[in-house]
């Protein structure tokens, strides 16, 4: 179906949209994004400023802005930078997910007795969109996090949206944030995509209603040190996950159980920490947030995934990046003392991408890894995977969604 488009003006930006019944589509006032940027949204269930629903929509609509960002890219740092717009879709008991809608980047309002609030029922996602040298925006495997989530949420008794639902959210926050996407070379966009109980529910019970919530912000590098080794120390006391847990899925309460020692691990100068199975306590599991691999000669080891250690998909794909550049990669139980002559040890994570390891203290005795530099293996792997996040090689895996 094709729509005439017709502008129509609001404080610092133009809309363009197709006559709907007479009604057009609501977006809160901002003074956002670069100028003459053009945001592309997703023609599905578009949400009318009176509340209705048009499904007729099957041409494009887009928000353009006029002004721009003062942000210092060189020093952006990995933090908060609050945005324009945040996404929003609610889900009743149903278990149907719809009507989603762009809001206004700010506090949300929760019941006191909200299911996430008193049973922790939530999980959250985490992916980046990068800015290609052309100007448009690239985001790695969404769909990979879609799925994830999904998982997840059958795990911790929730509903979730499709992987069409998600993706077509994620780009849709992606696009209505345009300008918070750093230039090339200088950062990201963090995308996090939240699912929660919403609804009030006193008992233990999953929640009457979940939202699924989207905000963005630009980042620079997760650790201080950016691409230069970490110092890490093996954690003998406390444990991250437990088998029949949910250590495999990224629900929020998996997080929170790792701050003690991790900033216990940070008073002492470590960057953070290694954690250990908790029934043999002595193979390596993954890091606070991060996944891990143990390189020695033309061999990448890693820690199987086995309900204890989250799927990640950073790791899913330098574990293929790796393959195809020839190394032998083993996903498999990493006994600790493996550290001990490894080569080279490095991390990977959303947040971080690759992260290379110079040292970990295991019962007192520090181990370190080429000359506390960074390492071969880990370089060209970084390097290989940036590069196609990038858009500054070509995606032969096709992996990346070009937005614009």
């Amino acid at each position: 179906m094709e729509y005439a488009f017709s502008p129509q003006l609001h404080t610092n930006r133009t809309i363009l949209a197709p006559p709907c019944a007479g009604r057009r589509p609501s977006f809160p006032a901002t003074s956002s994004l670069k100028t003459g940027s053009r945001i592309h949204l997703p023609p599905s269930s578009l949400k009318i400023s009176n509340g209705a629903v048009c499904r007729a929509v099957t041409s494009p609509t887009y928000l353009e802005t006029t002004e721009t960002t003062e942000i210092d890219w060189d020093n952006i740092g990995f933090g908060l930078v609050p945005t324009d717009y945040m996404y929003d879709m609610k889900c009743s008991s149903d278990g149907i997910f719809a009507n989603g809608e762009l809001k206004k980047f700010g506090p949300i309002e929760l019941n006191p007795s909200a299911g996430v609030l008193n049973y922790g029922q939530g999980l959250f996602e985490g992916l980046k969109a990068y800015r290609k040298e052309d100007g448009s925006i690239l985001l790695f495997r969404p769909e990979e996090n879609a799925k994830r989530m999904i998982d997840g949420a059958s795990r911790m008794c929730m509903p979730a949206p499709t992987v069409e639902q998600f993706v077509d959210a994620v780009k849709m926050t992606v696009l209505a944030n345009n300008r918070w996407v750093p230039p090339t070379g200088k950062g990201s966009l963090y995308v996090r995509p939240l699912l929660m109980g919403s609804g009030a529910v006193l008992g233990l019970a999953p929640a009457p209603e979940y939202t699924f919530l989207i905000f963005v912000s630009p980042v620079g590098n997760y650790f201080k040190e950016g691409l230069a080794p970490i110092n890490l120390i093996v954690e003998d006391e406390y444990h991250r996950a437990t088998p029949g847990g949910t250590g495999g899925v990224k629900t929020i309460g998996n997080y929170a159980s790792v701050l003690k020692a991790q900033k216990i691990a940070k008073e002492k100068g470590y960057s953070d920490v290694l954690y250990l199975d908790a029934v043999h306590n002595k193979y390596l599991e993954e890091v606070s947030s991060c996944n891990i691999f143990v390189i020695k000669g033309n061999v990448i080891s890693t820690p199987e995934i086995k309900g204890t250690i989250l799927p990640g998909i950073t790791r899913k794909s330098i574990i293929d990046v790796a393959r195809s550049q020839g190394f032998q990669v083993e996903e498999r139980a990493v006994p600790v003392e493996e550290l001990l002559d490894a080569d080279e040890v490095f991390c990977t994570g959303t947040a971080v991408v690759v992260s290379p390891v110079g040292s970990i203290t295991y019962l007192g005795k520090r181990v370190e890894y080429g000359n506390r530099g960074v390492g071969v293996v880990s370089q060209q792997l970084y390097s290989a995977l940036t590069s196609l996040q990038m858009g500054l090689a070509e995606d032969h895996m096709g992996w990346t969604v070009q937005l614009n």
